[in-house]
């Protein structure tokens, strides 16, 4: 049955341009300015994400990560995506759609970031909105779900700007800054009505 299969993307994805933003695959030429912004946005990015290694910021370990990025997109597993301005192409995040599961469920969870400077301009909004059309239409998903820390208010207004539904309490989901935290559950459907943009 042609729902069940998983889709050709061994090649690198589309960059995808809607809504003022570019969606490409990382590149070994981003590192620059992807470490730079990283840096600069060290303490506001902390709060929200997985411990950071020691070596998160350099060469080796960016190209440890686009090899990772590169065999995840082989393998449908996961497609990793840096947010760039489409009117300078200045770097301002990066977004991923990870834990691809085919098969009944047609699924994949949502994780983002955004570089402080970058913050409450509508980029992300922007770049999820853009996201979503790839999401169910090239990859065939059918469910598209996001997770976030319950006293992140940024992005709970993320998501249900983005027409992401809140379904659930998740006790000690994952492990964020060192600790176990609560998450927030949200789930999109490929049949959900499309969201205005602003």
């Amino acid at each position: 049955m042609a729902f069940f299969r998983t889709v050709n993307m061994s090649e690198n994805s589309p960059a995808i341009e809607r809504h003022g933003v570019l969606l490409r695959p990382p590149q070994m030429a981003d590192y620059g300015e992807w470490a730079t912004l990283r840096e600069k946005s060290r303490r506001f990015l902390v709060p929200w994400e997985p411990t950071w290694p020691a070596d998160d910021l350099t060469r080796g370990s960016f190209r440890r990560r686009l090899k990772r990025y590169a065999e995840d997109q082989r393998t449908d597993q996961a497609y990793a995506f840096f947010i760039f301005r489409k009117d300078d192409d200045v770097l301002v995040g990066g977004l991923t759609l990870a834990n691809v599961r085919r098969g009944v469920a047609q699924a994949g969870s949502l994780g983002y970031w955004l570089g402080e400077p970058y913050v409450r301009r509508g980029y992300m909004t922007a770049a999820v909105n853009a996201l979503v059309p790839f999401s169910f239409g090239t990859l065939k998903l059918h469910r598209l779900e996001a997770a976030c820390i319950p006293t992140n208010v940024a992005s709970i207004r993320l998501l249900e700007k983005c027409g992401f539904k809140r379904e659930g309490h998740a006790r000690e989901y994952l492990c964020i800054n060192g600790v176990w935290q609560d998450h927030l559950l949200y789930a999109r459907l490929a049949g959900d009505p499309a969201v205005a943009v602003m």
